[in-house]
């Protein structure tokens, strides 16, 4: 189903990183997805320090070196090189696990395919294309104490990525309880979308043509407003 969208106000995806990364506590231990989730480190909020794990064994890596000055023994998850910040450690790729599927790990943010409305989460493989590889993630969204999405509102095609019931394979079951989107901030509660924040310079009625399934009202709609990035 392709809907009319509001290409031409939606938020970056750094701006949509900015947003996610507002609720992210001080001290909290945080997985961050494989590409776009990784922004979310960038903008942490001033006076808060989040705790970064990433599945290959690397606990509170810090900022990209410069380039040039990168040490490709010290890489992220994505094979991204990282720096160290004072206390970092490392261990084997089990334990790094036994981190994730103990419970230890405060939120984990991750991209999506599509996110249905009881919190089912679909974002490695796109109906029978590509390569499986479902890696970590299928361990994160059931093993992180809080699960969020960051992701476009609709795809490519226009076609609604928060829908009724995932099509595509998925990653975990009723896992997702917040997604920040290019033009919204949604929760889901007792099985449904629940609006927090949109752009001002929409409508419900418009938001809602974008979304695959219906959006709950529950209180005051928060404007979404972030800085330029």
């Amino acid at each position: 189903m392709t809907v009319n969208t509001r290409e031409d106000i939606k938020l970056s995806n750094a701006q949509i990183a900015w947003r996610a990364a507002q609720d992210v506590v001080d001290g909290a231990y945080v997985n961050l997805g494989i590409g776009f989730p990784e922004m979310v480190a960038r903008y942490q909020p001033p006076g808060r320090q989040a705790i970064f794990h990433t599945e290959n064994g690397i606990l509170n890596f810090g900022e990209a070196p410069k380039e040039g000055e990168e040490d490709w023994d010290l890489i992220n998850a994505g094979k991204k090189a990282v720096t160290l910040k004072p206390g970092a450690s490392f261990f084997h790729h089990a334990d790094s696990f036994a981190m994730v599927r103990g419970g230890h790990l405060d939120v984990a943010i991750l991209g999506a395919l599509q996110v249905a409305q009881n919190g089912d989460l679909a974002n490695w493989r796109v109906g029978t294309k590509g390569v499986p590889a479902v890696g970590g993630a299928m361990d994160l969204v059931h093993g992180a104490k809080q699960v969020s999405v960051i992701t476009e509102h609709v795809t490519k095609n226009g076609e609604p990525k928060l829908v009724e019931k995932c099509t595509f394979p998925l990653t975990g079951v009723a896992c997702i309880t917040r997604i920040y989107t290019s033009h919204a901030v949604i929760d889901i509660t007792d099985g449904h979308f629940v609006l927090r924040e949109k752009l001002p310079d929409m409508t419900v009625d418009e938001l809602q043509a974008m979304t695959g399934a219906k959006l709950h009202i529950e209180g005051p709609i928060t404007d979404l407003v972030v800085p330029a990035l």
